[in-house]
């Protein structure tokens, strides 16, 4: 009898054991498979793909396809156009035991080229992209960045934000809901940056609205979306940069020159300053930074102590002029929609 016993305590957790692993297997296998249905419909969709051999793992927490390698093509006028990206090392995974997300681990450089321009390395101490697993879940997915580096491959150059978080909900009425926070951004050097080379936080959200065209020319696209009523609805800007602090809402659109238009509001501290660099800079005339900050001045009054307070103010953008109470501030370059 003693020996049944220790025969049965033995066998148990060794038969729990093989079938922890036989799950593992087939949820690894389903992972591969998905992977591979998914590489299926992009090809069919236009897109060339190279990918290296794909590796198991991730036991005994969770099921993970890893691959050394993706290369992805797409070449032509067509949405997304000509775009060439390749990953060094990508893993796939999710939870043995809760499958609820997908979650996407970028290791090792990206680099990524649109069109002619260079060829950008993306790097980071943590890159991931989480997308619900889960049967009828909403299309969304998260991206989480941190250590962020984004350069040329061959520039002098190179952006770095130290956190990034941004969401795509594709399930939000009646269009696709958005928000992206990034803290510690440190711009290009060897470019003179009138408020400064570093931006303290900077976060948004809003909603893309309107019919979004199939597949083709992004020209007839974007004019297809404006003659469907799209706009771009901005329920949430703040950024901290230099002197600068801004609050900020707004919407819009494209207008009959495919340039956007539209109109907010903003809350802003800081102006005096901020819109003396600017005018140093050159990305204000002296007499267009005078007139704004007299108009500020009236407006916010001042708080305590003899300081000035923040103070609201109408935005509008029209034929590529963002202005404030029919204060001119800067002129924006055309925005050059690529020929048919």
């Amino acid at each position: 009898m003693r020996r049944t016993y220790w025969i049965v305590l033995t066998a148990v957790p060794v038969l729990l054991a093989a079938a922890d692993v036989a799950y593992w297997r087939v949820a690894a296998d389903r992972l591969r498979g998905g992977l591979q249905d998914w590489i299926e419909a992009r090809r069919s969709e236009g897109w060339v793909i190279e990918i290296a051999p794909a590796a198991l793992g991730g036991w005994p927490q969770a099921a993970s396809v890893t691959v050394a390698d993706l290369h992805m093509r797409h070449a032509g006028k067509d949405f997304p156009g000509d775009l060439d990206w390749r990953g060094s090392g990508i893993a796939l995974s999710v939870a043995l035991y809760l499958p609820t997300d997908l979650h996407v681990a970028f290791k090792g450089p990206q680099h990524l080229r649109i069109g002619t321009l260079p060829d950008t390395a993306i790097t980071g101490d943590a890159i991931e992209a989480v997308v619900p697993f889960r049967p009828n879940a909403p299309a969304s997915f998260d991206l989480h960045a941190n250590g962020l580096n984004v350069q040329p491959s061959a520039g002098p150059w190179h952006v770095t934000a130290g956190l990034l978080n941004a969401r795509a909900d594709m399930a939000t009425e009646p269009g696709v809901g958005f928000s992206v926070s990034a803290e510690a951004i440190t711009l290009p050097p060897g470019f003179r940056w009138p408020l400064g080379p570093n931006i303290s936080s900077f976060s948004t959200e809003g909603t893309l609205n309107g019919p979004f065209p199939p597949a083709g020319d992004i020209t007839a696209g974007a004019r297809a979306w404006r003659d469907g009523g799209g706009s771009l609805e901005v329920s949430h800007l703040t950024m901290g940069w230099g002197p600068l602090g801004i609050t900020s809402s707004a919407t819009l659109a494209l207008d009959d020159q495919l340039q956007p238009m539209g109109s907010g509001s903003a809350r802003v501290a800081g102006y005096a300053e901020a819109l003396d660099r600017l005018a140093a800079g050159g990305l204000l005339t002296k007499s267009a930074a005078t007139a704004a900050k007299a108009v500020l001045s009236l407006l916010a009054g001042t708080g305590e102590g003899g300081e000035t307070s923040e103070v609201d103010v109408p935005l509008t953008l029209q034929y590529r002029t963002l202005s404030m109470r029919q204060v001119p501030l800067i002129r924006f370059p055309e925005l050059d929609w690529p020929a048919r």
